[in-house]
């Protein structure tokens, strides 16, 4: 097994065992070295944001300084939820590697395929009531964000 999803699974194990969150961990590397790894907090802290690739993601920001991990690469031990694979997106990271994938995940409860399915377009139920309201009004801090990078005038 490769060290560093080795790392990942042992991870998953250790979260699982004190009752933190489900069977997920992740570890980041850079340099050929893990900078930081994580496990599911979710039950833990009562944050459903609290996955293994977040909590892995948060450490790795914290320790660098800096949001831009693209000179980093991540391990999971399970194919990331949507979720998750936008946070490495964000941060930027250049490769995923990953054991476990989402059906198996899906085979024990770990279900995402509801927001794949809203993702597509194709949800048959509506799980949140979406409502567009005040856009003029919460387009202003975009507008001086803007005028503040780019120096421009509304």
């Amino acid at each position: 097994m490769n060290e560093f999803m080795k790392q990942a699974v042992d991870e998953a194990y250790k979260g699982m065992r004190s009752d933190d969150g489900g069977p997920f961990g992740a570890a980041i590397v850079k340099d050929g070295k893990i900078i930081a790894i994580g496990h599911n907090e979710v039950i833990k802290t009562n944050d459903p944001t609290a996955h293994a690739e977040i909590v892995a993601i948060r450490k790795a920001t914290k320790l660098l300084g800096r949001f831009d991990l693209s000179d980093c690469e991540i391990y999971s031990s399970c194919e990331p939820c949507p979720m998750c694979f936008s946070a490495i997106h964000w941060a930027k990271m250049k490769t995923l590697y990953f054991g476990a994938n989402r059906k198996d995940a899906a085979d024990i409860g770990f279900d995402d395929q509801y927001i794949y399915d809203v993702i597509e377009g194709k949800a048959t139920k509506e799980q949140v009531t979406i409502v567009k309201i005040d856009r003029n009004d919460a387009l202003g801090p975009f507008q001086e964000w803007d005028a503040k990078m780019n120096k421009v005038e509304y």
